[in-house]
């Protein structure tokens, strides 16, 4: 009988370049699921790549003066680098630069073309570079990108559309008929009422104004909308349309997309329409989760956290990462990354308990029974409780796993290790062991920690790849077959006569405050290295434009007042260090107890500052919301009544009061200033 199959994916991700843990959130959820399908006996697909087409990549190239696939061809090799890291179990890898992908999203826009489904026209709009995103006027916020916030550009050419409005009606009743289509709950809601019901637009599935992208085959001044270039990949990668579709036929329709919640537009919408136009069975479920964040806004590497994956599972061990990933933050909602909290969770759930039930339970069979549990068939006070736990544990980890929630699952199994360390307070082993008449009670309580501990570890498999290996040569199991998924279901399989071995801590504790002073000290060295770089840059772009002057302008000769004068003046250099940029006030408060200080939220491109200024006998925080200021980006954080403060805003003063320096024309949130 063939195995049942399961096909999961990642969206493709951008090649942006800096990565960070927050990468990884998406990929170690889908290699959960993945991992755990094939322990339960499935034929897996898991997919994953790169997107690499589209009008921000090929300026970012050309920022850099290079080709954009020698661009993507560099970040690319960073992110399958990544993968490996953490342990990433994908089968396939797909780039949409890939040959067998551009034949067939070329095959599939020649296909609706042919159809009906995609006629010729001419956009005139708003689109979000950095989104790849098409919006009307009424879905603008403040006249920005809705998903990003940030500007939009006014964009007209000739395009191809895609009749997605013909599919409006469909795509709500798929919906309201099939509750699960769209999980959790919210993102549902959120896409029947603010896109569904209010109407659909044709969508534009064309551009001429940059070369980048998959060409049109019947018009090649026109490149595919890099959306449907991206989309395509869940059918591409699995030959559909190609000389060989047998992996197409065998796992097609996915089982789950998983993703951000900031594109679950894009699949559940405009990805079940070309679906539907194509005829092809729809995806069963899309799973938009939350987003892990630094707090005061997005994840970035100069935030005074260390978010580097590699620097993370060097210092902590790949299962510490993973496990914090998948523990600390219910999935589906947004939490917070800490290096404070990730050190609190290692030593409190792995150290202190995962940990230190595994090194006392060895420590002690070696002990008292020189590494050997004796056959005991006895059973006394407290066993039936353990035993019990650990026997219904399984099933509820597989119904949490299979509706995607893996921060229960892991707190399920979590009990199982907290009962297991009670049992050890409540049978006092040291004890029992002071009376040789107690031998076969003390055996049957190595022998129930031991067997505990074997399904735990079979347990953890998904989530943690390295601590299960670690778990059972220092217990000693040799055969694997005790070690498979459905094993853990049955109690009693640790070997008889299995000896133990002790081994080093799994998880050693963590000195926090010490952790925490290092990891300053390596954020403080970090932060002035990229000023040193960024200011190197600048300096030498200040010397080229300096240089350029001079040719066309003669040096004037400086006499001695000069010199007095020009000693209390900056070069060009000191004030290029000075980064100053367009922000944008978000959020406002007072700060309570402090008359004169406003604590802010700003927009600075695509990160969120946290600024508190003396300003509040000047403004109100409802004034303030929506201005556009200047916002000096490098200055060193700073606390105001215990508030950290990231940068500085420019006003102007005198006796008459204050008065911020802001923009009087629209400019994006984060352009540089000066």
């Amino acid at each position: 009988m063939p195995k049942k199959t399961y096909y999961i994916t990642t969206p493709i991700y951008y090649p942006s370049g800096n990565l960070h843990i927050g990468h990884s959130y998406t990929t170690v959820a889908a290699d959960a699921v993945a991992r755990y399908k094939r322990l339960t006996g499935y034929d897996v697909m898991f997919l994953t790549g790169t997107d690499e087409h589209g009008q921000k990549i090929q300026r970012k190239a050309e920022e850099k003066g290079i080709t954009p696939k020698a661009y993507v061809d560099e970040i690319v090799a960073g992110i399958t680098d990544l993968w490996k890291l953490m342990k990433i179990t994908n089968d396939k890898f797909i780039r949409t630069t890939d040959e067998q992908h551009i034949s067939t999203v070329q095959k599939i826009f020649k296909k609706l073309y042919d159809q009906g489904d995609i006629y010729k026209g001419s956009y005139e709009g708003w689109y979000c570079t950095p989104c790849e995103s098409f919006w009307t006027k009424t879905q603008l916020v403040d006249g920005k990108c809705p998903d990003c916030g940030r500007d939009v550009e006014i964009t007209k050419e000739e395009s191809y559309f895609f009749r997605l409005s013909k599919y409006q009606d469909r795509l709500i009743k798929l919906i309201e008929e099939n509750p699960d289509f769209i999980q959790p709950t919210s993102r549902q809601n959120e896409m029947l009422n603010n896109f569904l019901r209010p109407g659909l637009e044709d969508l534009c599935v064309s551009r001429t104004s940059f070369n980048w992208g998959i060409p049109v085959t019947f018009d090649d001044k026109h490149v595919v909308y890099v959306w449907v270039d991206a989309l395509s990949n869940y059918i591409t990668a699995l030959g559909y349309l190609s000389e060989n579709d047998s992996d197409y036929q065998k796992y097609w329709p996915a089982d789950v997309h998983l993703m951000a919640k900031e594109i679950v537009r894009f699949h559940t919408i405009i990805w079940p329409a070309m679906l539907m136009a194509l005829d092809i069975p729809l995806p069963k479920q899309i799973y938009g989760h939350g987003w892990l964040l630094l707090e005061g806004g997005k994840m970035s590497k100069s935030k005074g956290n260390v978010v580097d994956p590699k620097i993370l599972v060097d210092k902590y061990g790949l299962d510490a990462i993973r496990y914090f990933l998948l523990r600390e933050v219910p999935f589906g909602s947004d939490g917070i990354f800490s290096n404070e909290a990730l050190i609190n969770r290692i030593n409190s759930d792995l150290a202190n308990d995962l940990g230190n039930l595994v090194s006392r339970t060895v420590a002690m069979i070696d002990k008292y029974f020189a590494g050997t549990i004796p056959d005991a068939k006895t059973s006394g006070d407290f066993d039936d409780d353990l035993i019990k736990i650990v026997m219904e544990t399984p099933k509820k980890v597989d119904d949490l796993i299979d509706k995607l929630q893996f921060s229960t699952a892991l707190t399920e199994i979590w009990k199982v290790i907290s009962r297991a360390n009670k049992y050890i307070d409540e049978t006092m082993p040291w004890i029992l062991a002071k009376d040789e008449s107690n031998a076969a009670r003390l055996a049957q309580v190595m022998y129930n920690l031991a067997e505990t501990l074997r399904v735990v570890s079979i347990l953890i498999l998904p989530f943690m790849p390295e601590t299960p290996e670690k778990i059972w040569n220092q217990l000693g199991i040799m055969d694997k077959s005790l070690v498979e998924w459905d094993k853990a279901k049955e109690w009693g399989l640790y070997p008889s006569g299995a000896s133990v071995k002790k081994g080093e801590i799994i998880f050693p504790r963590i000195d926090v405050k010490k952790e925490l002073e290092e990891i300053e000290k390596m954020s403080q060295a970090n932060a002035s290295a990229s000023e040193k770089a960024e200011t190197a840059g600048k300096a030498e772009k200040a010397e080229k434009d300096l240089k350029k002057q001079a040719k066309n302008e003669p040096a004037s000769e400086t006499s001695d007042n000069d010199n007095e004068t020009n000693a209390n003046l900056i070069t060009i250099d000191d004030f290029s260090k000075v980064d100053l940029r367009v922000a944008k006030v978000i959020e406002a408060e007072k700060v309570e107890k402090a008359d004169k200080l406003l604590k802010m939220k700003l927009q600075v491109g695509d990160e969120t500052r946290q600024v508190v200024s003396g300003i509040a006998k000047y403004y109100t925080p409802e004034e303030m919301v929506g201005k556009t200021l200047i916002l000096v980006a490098n200055l060193k954080p700073a606390k105001l009544r215990g508030i950290e403060s990231q940068g500085m805003i420019l006003a102007a003063s005198n006796d008459n009061g204050l008065s911020l320096v802001t923009i009087d024309k629209d400019m994006e949130s984060g352009a540089r200033v000066g």
